[in-house]
């Protein structure tokens, strides 16, 4: 029996093409790397999701790594909102799986940084039951701590459980703590296997 769907935010429920945002904002192959190297490519991006340092710190960090291109990092950084695409599905979807008597929740690597600068494309969470982002507990996916402490929150039972992220790494560490799981690719691919697979739970189960 399956009673809970949980869904990865970015670039499952939410556009985040980090690549082409960067070709829009600078249009400069050179710059376009250099950035993209010292800020999305590097593990700093990963452990700012982790919500342990400043904004200053991270944007030091970043610097760091590529001191000629501050301005470009600084732009990059600062205006990520526009990286955030809403997608039509997102609310459509959630609202089924409501409908259908299933607890939704979403739990993802996100700082608070980048929160508040994409929440204008996030007008789906409002429509959830809850979730956690990596920022308000210290700890990222694939790390198992944080998939323990959604279930922890919402009581979960893991085998009742199935779970919704484009990276293969976290739908690993999923699978490992007893959640059933889906590789997102798209839209029309995650939704198809997680309809079949909420049907033929429920044919068991009755």
């Amino acid at each position: 029996m399956i009673d809970t769907v949980i869904f990865d935010i970015g670039r499952v429920l939410l556009g985040f093409e980090w690549m082409d945002y960067v070709h829009r904002l600078f249009n400069d192959p050179e710059t376009e790397e250099a950035v993209t190297k010292a800020t999305f490519r590097s593990g700093i991006w990963n452990e700012m999701d982790r919500g342990i340092w400043t904004e200053e710190e991270v944007l030091e960090r970043f610097y760091e790594k590529d001191p000629g291109h501050k301005e470009q990092i600084w732009k990059a950084f600062d205006s990520v909102g526009d990286c955030a695409e809403r997608t039509d599905y997102a609310i459509p979807w959630i609202e089924e799986l409501k409908t259908d008597g299933y607890r939704v929740l979403y739990l993802s690597n996100y700082s608070e940084h980048v929160k508040r600068r994409t929440l204008h494309a996030m007008d789906f969470l409002g429509h959830m039951d809850g979730g956690i982002f990596s920022y308000e507990v210290h700890s990222i996916k694939p790390e198992k701590e944080i998939y323990e402490k959604l279930i922890e929150k919402y009581g979960l039972v893991p085998e009742r459980c199935v779970f919704i992220d484009d990276n293969k790494k976290n739908i690993s560490a999923a699978e490992d703590i007893g959640f059933k799981a889906i590789g997102f690719e798209s839209y029309e691919q995650a939704h198809g296997e997680l309809m079949s697979l909420l049907d033929v739970c429920s044919r068991i189960h009755n």
